[in-house]
């Protein structure tokens, strides 16, 4: 947790400062590289054969999205659930931002991480570069509203801040100083743009770089940990920014901390690497249970979904429910371009099939909420 000033109280004894002037790292044992890089690089490579083979990953695995900005958000002390993200998402569909006052910031602290992830990645896929521009316009979106709305969303930190441990009331790492920030976001971004580095490698120093230098009061990690994907996808090396790698670092959160600290005090950059691709490896194979998984039940329900429908609006159908696996028949009918009584006669028909759950009943002029149950509960597991 990043605290823009520090709290009277905290012990700065066996805090690490900033590693100045040794980014770019000038020494890595690439000896040791070989190996992880090798399992990191072939577990990614399954993965993305994957995204290539999907009908639409925008559609399958934007359920995934919302999961992995849940975990991220998790990360930071932000506490919700996929259900109350997706339900929120289905609120604010058809209230606008009056959803936002009947529902728990946390909840909308992770619906906004959501929406910066997806923003980002429609901005880079218009031919935006991933640059300072990017990264402020996603975080003024992360930190829009709730608790994060006064720490100066969309901008660099002009204070010193600290990254603690709050139980224990001590300081664990000092980032750059702000005067000194410019200057490193400008190593960095000179940095990620370095094709002599070969590109797992170059996102791992990457990611740690950017935490290290904590440009922002608050959202650093999630920030950070977008960067990722969005690097990977860039670079070619996935075909779509579709990459989720935040369970493994949740998994291993304190290995996370200290290999990013000794970086700092002791120059292990190699141990850092190796670590982060370690995660890749562990998160792609895990990506790709997922991806496989999704895409089975796709097939599966298209099936069942023409049995119940008969409809050429049928895919149709599928593809928005996929999407939206939380809904309310209004958007149902509005988003998904099918006529209005088509798309309620198929709401009737998938009710009394089984294959929609009813979360809220409909009460005078709100229609009901449902839920499509059997994606929720693959991609929750």
């Amino acid at each position: 947790m990043a605290h823009s000033l520090l709290t009277p109280g905290y012990q700065m004894t066996g805090a690490v400062q900033y590693h100045y002037g040794k980014f770019p790292p000038a020494t890595i044992d690439y000896g040791r590289l070989i190996k992880p890089l090798s399992a990191a690089a072939a577990a990614l490579a399954r993965y993305d054969q994957m995204l290539k083979g999907l009908h639409s990953s925008d559609i399958l695995l934007a359920p995934l999205r919302s999961q992995e900005a849940v975990i991220s958000s998790r990360m930071e002390g932000t506490v919700s659930t996929l259900d109350e993200v997706l339900r929120l998402e289905a609120e604010e569909e058809e209230q606008g931002e009056a959803a936002q006052r009947n529902a728990r910031t946390e909840a909308i602290e992770v619906l906004l991480y959501s929406r910066a992830m997806k923003t980002a990645q429609a901005s880079m896929k218009d031919g935006a570069p991933l640059s300072s521009w990017l990264i402020r316009s996603s975080h003024k979106m992360l930190l829009g509203f709730g608790r994060g709305a006064h720490l100066s969303p969309g901008e660099f930190k002009t204070e010193q801040n600290y990254l603690a441990d709050k139980p224990k009331k001590k300081v664990l790492f000092v980032p750059i100083s702000p005067d000194l920030l410019q200057a490193g976001l400008d190593r960095f971004f000179e940095f990620i743009h370095d094709d002599s580095y070969e590109i797992l490698i170059r996102t791992a120093i990457a990611h740690l770089e950017f935490e290290a230098l904590h440009p922002f009061k608050d959202g650093n990690g999630r920030i950070g940990r977008m960067i990722i994907p969005l690097m990977l996808w860039k670079s070619g090396a996935i075909s779509e920014p579709h990459f989720y790698i935040s369970e493994f670092f949740e998994q291993n959160k304190d290995d996370y901390i200290d290999l990013m600290r000794a970086v700092s005090f002791e120059d292990a950059w190699t141990d850092w690497i190796i670590f982060f691709l370690r995660a890749l490896e562990s998160q792609s194979n895990q990506n790709l249970q997922k991806a496989e998984e999704i895409r089975g039940l796709y097939e599966e329900m298209k099936e069942r979904f023409r049995n119940v429908l008969s409809s050429r609006w049928t895919i149709t159908a599928l593809d928005f429910i996929f999407t939206r696996p939380v809904f309310r028949n209004n958007l149902f009918t509005s988003k998904s371009g099918i006529p209005a009584p088509t798309a309620h006669k198929f709401t009737r028909n998938l009710l009394d099939a089984g294959l929609l759950t009813t979360i809220v009943s409909s009460s005078g002029r709100r229609p009901a909420l449902y839920a499509f149950e059997p994606l929720l509960s693959l991609v929750r597991a």
